[in-house]
């Protein structure tokens, strides 16, 4: 019966689950229209100095804990003027104090960093300044910053050091390549999504204009966003008077919605584009 009893004991201890020291994060980010997902896991300070002790300068990093960080992109990106086809790397570094080697590594998955480097598994190596924090980051975090719809720069930081490298991703390429395509036989919405990118995107304004107005054409009752993005391409393409008749007529739909967001949008162009 004793012996029983320690066994019972000891497999219910066996169930006990208790928080990982270096908590497992996974992100996923869209950035312009290409996935990226990043895994890793987030080790503390813990009173700890970091670079320098905890993290030697001058040797390979697992650029976190346990498992090796992984990060997968979607489509193919560009990193250091260097392309990274679509898939998973690894993510090792190499920290200085001044700078971090940062090395998108072929070989995504193992338990750490590599006993030794293998050239031919480097698929991109960029080399980033280090950026003095005011205060301490206790638990390593990565993340996805300054978001554009064609880059984004992923950021490193723990202790009171940030590192930031910036990778591209083709999003002109895939909207251009999808307008190209569907343009031997668009809809409304086609037309009114490419005159919108183009806009946003400061590409040529004349061939918005164009595609705007082929879309109203197309478009039994324009709604109040739409004629607003159109007066905002008048506008852009130097046709002012254009401009402020659309905003009225946007304005006129979007009082009649309830919308006052655009309202007030509306009636600060109309003020704007008439001295």
């Amino acid at each position: 019966m004793l012996c029983l009893v320690f066994t019972f004991s000891f497999t219910v201890n066996g169930q006990i689950e208790t928080p990982a020291p270096s908590p497992f994060q996974k992100i996923e980010q869209v950035v312009g229209l290409t996935d990226v997902h990043l895994e890793y896991s987030r080790p503390a300070m813990r009173g700890r100095v970091i670079f320098g002790d905890l993290v030697p300068f001058g040797k390979v990093w697992r650029t976190g804990a346990n498992s090796r960080t992984k990060i997968t992109f979607g489509d193919d990106v560009t990193v250091g003027g260097q392309k990274l086809e679509a898939g998973s790397y690894g993510i090792l570094t190499i920290p200085q104090a001044d700078s971090w080697e940062v090395i998108f590594y072929s070989e995504a998955d193992g338990g750490g960093a590599p006993a030794q480097l293998d050239e031919e598994k480097i698929a991109a190596r960029v080399k980033a300044t280090t950026v003095a924090m005011p205060m301490n980051i206790d638990s390593f975090t990565i993340s996805f910053d300054d978001l554009t719809s064609s880059s984004a720069v992923l950021g490193f930081m723990w202790e009171k050091t940030y590192v930031g490298v910036e990778f591209e991703v083709p999003t002109d390429d895939m909207v251009s390549a999808a307008i190209d395509r569907i343009m031997s036989g668009p809809g409304a919405g086609d037309y009114y999504a490419a005159a919108v990118y183009y806009l946003s995107e400061g590409k040529d304004i004349s061939m918005a204009k164009k595609w705007m107005d082929k879309a109203m054409s197309m478009t039994e009752n324009p709604r109040f966003w739409q004629l607003r993005q159109q007066s905002l391409i008048y506008a852009k393409a130097g046709d002012t008077k254009g401009a402020i008749e659309l905003a009225k007529r946007s304005l006129a739909a979007a009082e009649k919605a309830g919308n006052a967001d655009y309202v007030k949008m509306n009636k600060e162009s109309i003020a704007e584009w008439m001295q």
